[in-house]
Formats: C-alpha cells, structure tokens, sequence
C-alpha cells in the first residue's frame, strides 16, 4: 500500500485537532483529560457513521505505540530501584492473588454464560488485566502519582503483566496444539520475563546511569533528550523481540534514568513528548470501538465487567490488609487496580483470534467493547473512589478512638 504523505498530515491534522477540543470540553467539564481523547477516537474512527474521518489508522496504531513507550518510560523515572524493591514482595502477593483469582471467577462465570472452555479462558484471562499504562496516565493526571497507593498499584500492575503475559503463551500454546503442556511453557515464559527484569536491573543500573552522567555534563539538552530516548526504546525493542511488552521495557528505561543524576532534567525534557504520543495513544483505543456491536454483547459484557471489577476490588483489598497495609492504602489501590483492561487486554483478544478454530469470531469486539467500557470507568473509579476510600478510613479512626476513649 502507498502512503500519501499529504493523507499522513491530513491525519495528524485531525487527530490532533479534534483531540485538543475534545481535551478541552473535558477539562471546562471538569473530568479527566482521558475521556475527551477516547471521545475523539470514537469520532474519528472508521466505525462511526457516516464514514472514517481518516486515511491510515495504522499509521495512528503506530503513533499509539510510541505513546505506550514515552508515557511507561516517564512513569518509570518516578520509581528508582530502592523504591521498586520496597514494595516488591507485597505487590507480588497482591498481583497473584489478583490474576489468579479475577480468572478463575471470570471463568466460572464464562462457563456459565455457556461460552466453550477456549472462549471462556481468554475471556477470565482478558478481564483479568490492569492496564498500567490507563491507571498511571489518569493518577498522574490528578496528580495522585507518588501517593503510597500509586507505588503498589504501579507494582502489581507491572507483577501482573508478567503473570497475564506467561498465561496467555501458555493458552495459545495449549489452543494451537491442541493438548496441554503447562509446565514447560510456564517455565519458559516466566523466566524470560524475569531474566529480562534481571538482566535490566543488575547490568543495566551499572552503566546506563553513568552513561546518563556523562552525556548530562555536556549541559546540551537536545543530545540528551536524545540519548535517553534511545535507551526507552531501545529497550522497548529488546523486551519485544523477546516477547516481553514493550510497555514493561519502556518502565524499566525510566527505572534506570532514575538512578542517575540528571534525570529531573530528563524528565522535565522528555514529558512534552510523552504528553503529545500518550494522547494519540487514548484516541487509537477510542478509535477501535465499534459503537454498532455494542447492543450484541451488552449483556453478557456488563456483566463480565461487574465480575471483573468485582473480583480484583475484593482480592486486592483483602491481600492488602492481610499485609498490615493501612485501609486507606489498600482500599485506593482496590479501587485502583479494579476498573481497566487496556491495551494488554486486547493482546489477549488478539492472542485467542491468532490460534483460530479453538475461539470463536466475537471474541475481539466482546473483549474490545469490555476494554473500551472499563477505560471509561477508571478515571471516575479513580477519582471517587480515592473519596470514598478516605471516608471510610476516616469513620474506622474515628469508631477506633471513640473505643479507647
């Protein structure tokens, strides 16, 4: 296919146009920026009537994709190592009891609905993601990133990546063979994945903070806007070809710019871009939304949704408490990490239409038209459920004084 560079700007144009009213009529509104840039992608997508309001909807995928990459790797520069490994074993705890546990529900409930055991398996696995990529983007947004609950929430979200990745090889392996080898596949997928946290973390904070160093005391921001560039996305590429998302290497770029000297510098540099790509990012998941299937699957999606944000919100605060974390931690991140699905859910759309034959057709608008829902609610379950998470920590306090007086 032939790309009209005059079609390409023709895009950019409109995309970035009706965004930034979009973004506008939601700030005058008062609600998160997010919603406006989804609306927009609901707009000009090719499934709103009369027809697509733009050329190449790759070419604003593509743009989504580097928008993954800046936003994560932004978000990253706000959690060093030290602070990562503070919270390591209790995110690990949450994450697991999170994923397994929203799964099995799901899958139950999947059954149930009289899905065959294929569709009911990428279903539970697909309402079981937390996008991290959504949830960072609406916390920093209302400036709640470097909250105690933002940390945790950030960890078993990156934790849960790594067990919903490891899962899904583990379907498509057993869908497209046709018999179950769980073990080996298991083994293969985690320790990749755990190898390239590893190998991120010892090798890489030995010499991508000194080489950060370096290029900062030439005092030229442009080259080091640069060069910090090329480690986001030269890790992205690496976590890719390996079968890592690049959203998880694109974190641990940042991770590691953390540990330098400049990179309050970096961050001041790199957040203009992030702010432009992460909004092309929010308009291409609005973008795929198909608003004439929606009456087909609103039935069985409101209520694989409710079973969704049911299952983490419980798991999640449980887990949390069984940890000594304070309520009001552990209740903003149930509320936190019980809405979104995100872009990794819809990998694992795309994963379950890839083995075909073992899944049914309407998987990827069920799950889309899920994803699409559950990014609409998170800014508010966000929002207003930090409120009522403080509310409620503030009655047990005040019931917990009156006691001991």
């Amino acid at each position: 296919m032939v790309i009209e560079i005059a079609q390409v700007i023709q895009d950019f144009a409109i995309i970035m146009i009706l965004a930034s009213v979009m973004a506008l009529i939601s700030y005058k509104l008062k609600q998160p920026l997010v919603i406006g840039y989804i609306i927009a992608g609901i707009i000009i997508g090719p499934h709103t009537p009369p027809f697509s309001l733009i050329w190449h909807l790759d070419i604003l995928n593509l743009f989504a994709e580097i928008g993954i990459i800046l936003l994560l790797f932004v978000v990253g520069m706000e959690f060093p190592i030290e602070k990562l490994r503070s919270i390591g074993k209790k995110a690990s705890i949450i994450a697991m009891a999170e994923a397994l546990g929203t799964f099995a529900v799901g899958f139950i409930v999947a059954q149930y609905l009289h899905y065959s055991v294929y569709n009911s398996l990428f279903l539970a696995l697909a309402i079981s993601v937390t996008s991290t990529v959504i949830v960072m983007r609406i916390l920093e947004e209302l400036d709640m990133i470097k909250s105690e609950a933002a940390t945790i929430i950030l960890g078993v979200a990156i934790i849960e990546d790594i067990i919903i990745i490891s899962m899904l090889a583990i379907l498509q392996s057993v869908g497209s063979t046709g018999h179950v080898s769980i073990f080996p596949n298991l083994v293969i997928s985690v320790g990749t994945v755990l190898a390239f946290i590893g190998g991120v973390l010892i090798i890489g904070s030995k010499t991508i903070p000194r080489f950060v160093n370096y290029i900062g005391r030439t005092n030229q921001h442009d080259l080091l806007i640069i060069a910090v560039m090329g480690v986001a996305f030269g890790l992205s590429f690496i976590a890719n070809q390996i079968g890592v998302s690049v959203a998880t290497g694109a974190f641990f770029a940042g991770v590691l710019i953390a540990e330098s000297k400049v990179h309050s510098v970096t961050k001041l540099l790199a957040t203009p871009l992030k702010d432009m790509f992460a909004a092309l990012f929010f308009v291409s998941v609005g973008a795929l939304m198909d608003i004439s299937v929606l009456p087909m699957f609103i039935v069985p999606v409101l209520i694989l949704i409710v079973v969704s944000i049911s299952a983490k919100f419980f798991t999640v605060a449980i887990t949390s408490r069984a940890q000594k974390i304070s309520m009001v931690t552990s209740l903003r991140s149930a509320f936190g990490l019980s809405s979104s699905g995100g872009e990794l859910a819809l990998v694992v759309a795309k994963g379950g239409a890839d083995i075909g034959g073992s899944t049914s057709s309407f998987l990827l608008p069920l799950i889309g038209t899920i994803t699409i829902i559950t990014t609409f609610l998170t800014p508010y379950m966000i929002k207003f459920g930090w409120r009522l998470a403080d509310t409620i920590s503030d009655y047990y306090e005040n019931r917990k004084k009156f006691r001991i007086v």
